[in-house]
């Protein structure tokens, strides 16, 4: 189940805030105290998180099945999608010095089913009660059961999720069914707005070392007539080890030709094939514009022929 961009109501009468987590969404499947853990579109990603296997012995080794969102904490203890990449490629095991170096776990924030009897179709406050209640350690270094507040207003979680550093909060309806897909049930309030983007060229970066790195990605969507169309530039967000890393995924790729639809005026722009899908942050996007404050967020596994253009709509 999947929340719809949205933003935060005056009050929060039957609905429960939660904080969005900047991570990989997941499903585990618990039985038999073994745990499968499943990416977004369904890959078996067990074996890029070897220590998910630990979730099992968390809920008592009962059968389950938990939605949830796999993260990698920061030195202040923040969730950071940048840090959760360097567990990728996904068919890979991680060797014991990335184990150690960048351990992950899973934020679980609702469940399907729980013992052989599903809950999809139970209110979500019944089927909390039951997360809550699925735990049988008082910590587990790889399951956290966030809490969920129902006692404190939307705008305050936003306020509070600006000034730490959290991506946002979603929203959900107390009493809203568990719904395959994309539901407006729930509501994703991001401190910033955020797009998958297409990378269409790049430029290099400056001074020593620059011409193996990437300075900034050019970066488009396809339009309501599915036109490939140029929505921003992003420069910002990222370390040394990404920018050179996305130089060598992309420098193999370029062509000669723009592969937009509409002309461009972009001096020194390297254009590639596109192949490669990333989300970036920004604050406002308007049609026909470029999105102003791009901050580079990270590569996803998505294919370039989903990616639209940008939200418009800011939060607050």
């Amino acid at each position: 189940m999947l929340a719809t961009l949205g933003k935060a109501p005056v009050d929060g009468d039957k609905v429960a805030t939660e904080w969005k987590w900047d991570g990989q969404r997941a499903i585990l499947i618990i039985d038999g105290g073994t745990t499968r853990v499943l990416s977004r579109n369904g890959m078996d990603v067990s074996r890029t998180f070897p220590e998910l296997a630990g979730v099992a012995a968390a809920v008592g080794r009962r059968s389950m099945i938990l939605d949830g969102e796999i993260v990698a904490l920061d030195a202040a203890g923040r969730p950071s999608f940048t840090r959760l990449q360097r567990r990728w490629p996904q068919n890979r095991r991680p060797d014991a010095a990335l184990l150690r170096e960048v351990p992950v776990g899973v934020m679980g924030f609702d469940v399907l089913e729980f013992e052989g009897r599903w809950l999809t179709d139970r209110p979500w406050h019944e089927r909390r009660a039951v997360l809550e209640s699925a735990l049988v350690v008082d910590r587990s270094p790889v399951l956290t059961v966030p809490r969920a507040f129902t006692d404190v207003s939307p705008a305050d979680m936003l306020a509070v999720a600006a000034s730490h550093g959290v991506e946002g909060i979603v929203l959900k309806l107390t009493d809203s069914k568990y719904i395959s897909g994309r539901s407006g049930l729930w509501t994703k309030v991001p401190v910033r707005l955020s797009a998958d983007v297409v990378i269409v060229g790049f430029w290099c970066a400056g001074g020593p070392g620059g011409r193996n790195a990437v300075g900034s990605l050019l970066l488009a969507g396809h339009d309501g007539a599915g036109r490939l169309v140029a929505v921003g530039q992003c420069g910002t967000g990222f370390s040394a080890n990404m920018r050179r890393h996305l130089f060598d995924l992309l420098d193999p790729l370029r062509r000669e030709r723009s592969p937009l639809a509409l002309p461009l005026e972009a001096a020194g722009v390297r254009y590639v094939r596109p192949t490669y899908v990333g989300e970036v942050a920004y604050r406002e996007y308007v049609p026909g514009r470029w999105m102003r404050h791009t901050s580079w967020k990270g590569l996803r596994e998505k294919p370039v022929s989903g990616v639209g253009v940008p939200a418009t709509s800011p939060p607050g």
